[in-house]
């Protein structure tokens, strides 16, 4: 009996200090979302684990801006929400989470200008633990290319920037360029029914959070363009790796192939962006631009491919003006990567590419 007792004070007391205990404080310092107060933005801001960039109209004043941010529960910014700053280089914000102890520094840009169209891979942001394309005016980042590395990155595979499926390398058309690799996602991935990881480069942004819960839904396309696209062209080289394989189990006979194409969209309230569930399928898809020839090559190989605008779709010009048309272009290493099929080792360079618009409808 006595040792029942001993047991039934001990639980009591568990249960009491339980109850009286203060919840834990959040260890979260993130910040959710931004707004700038009294200018337009002209597409959702981009916000990854460490950066945000914020997209206004050319023209726009950015040297007085005060962004308001909407933080983790219980967490703090400085510079506080509302500060006003100049945006012309890009500022540092750290948030504090509730906790006191958990920090986090976002370094937040604004994008005042139009969307590149001539691409030669050879920029990259530095002290990345992977690398990250970037395309720039004089010492101005101006577009930031986005890729599957940061959910890559959660399998633990990668030791080297160069281990990753989207890397840079020298051995270009011209000086430097882009390389995309299909790579084994380890045990990792094996585990979470992802075998391989396709190397690709998009237009857009990469949504880490959905990278194992929703694949598809992690990669959203497209970012404002104001003109009316007529071709992507550039050069690629191809080779296709050993062993094609579904679900990580092999294939016979079936060989790799690359994806190169481009979309435009119009966008709304309901439809920011389209995504890889959606990006050949929406309503709000304008026109499209693929490659249909895809093949091995070890020459740099010349490519040009027309939008084809679909069947009852028109380019609206006050709409075109205002930035409510979407541009996407996309780069990957295997065809059938978003469904986790293709060969480890197929390879896709890509080099001196450029998207070719004329202004006016």
């Amino acid at each position: 009996m006595k040792a029942k007792h001993v047991i039934l004070y001990l639980l009591l007391a568990i249960v009491s200090s339980s109850c009286i205990r203060e919840e834990a404080l959040n260890a979260e310092a993130d910040i959710l979302s931004c707004i700038l107060p009294g200018v337009a933005m002209t597409t959702s801001p981009i916000i990854n684990n460490n950066s945000i960039t914020i997209f206004v109209g050319p023209g726009t004043d950015i040297s007085e801006l005060t962004p308001e941010f909407t933080l983790t529960p219980g967490a703090t910014i400085n510079p506080l929400s509302g500060t006003e700053r100049n945006f012309n280089t890009p500022q540092e914000y750290t948030v504090t989470a509730a906790d006191g102890v958990w920090k986090k520094t976002y370094i937040v840009s604004v994008i005042d200008t139009e969307l590149a169209t001539n691409y030669n891979f050879e920029d990259t942001l530095g002290g990345k633990k992977y690398y990250i394309f970037v395309e720039r005016e004089g010492d101005k980042v101006v577009m930031e290319w986005a890729s599957g590395n940061a959910g890559y990155a959660m399998t633990g595979v990668a030791k080297t920037a160069d281990d990753y499926p989207t890397f840079q390398t020298t051995d270009g058309k011209a000086g430097k360029c882009l390389s995309l690799v299909t790579r084994s996602t380890g045990f990792f991935g094996q585990l979470a029914g992802m075998p391989i990881a396709a190397g690709n480069l998009f237009i857009g942004s990469f949504d880490v959070n959905n990278a194992m819960s929703n694949p598809l839904k992690a990669t959203k396309f497209g970012l404002p363009f104001r003109h009316v696209p007529t071709y992507l062209a550039g050069y690629y080289k191809y080779k296709a790796g050993d062993q094609f394989t579904e679900g990580g189990k092999p294939v016979n006979g079936k060989r790799d192939i690359c994806d190169i194409y481009a979309i435009m969209y119009e966008t709304s309230e309901s439809v920011p962006t389209l995504d890889g569930t959606n990006a050949f399928t929406s309503p709000n898809l304008i026109s499209t631009a693929r490659i249909d020839n895809a093949k091995e090559t070890n020459e740099w190989t010349y490519f040009k491919l027309p939008f084809t605008t679909l069947p009852g779709k028109f380019i609206d010009k006050e709409k075109l003006r205002d930035g409510k048309y979407n541009i996407a272009i996309v780069f990957t290493s295997s065809l059938e990567g978003d469904h986790f099929n293709g060969a480890i080792g197929s390879t896709l360079l890509i080099d001196e590419a450029e998207l070719i618009y004329h202004s006016e409808n």
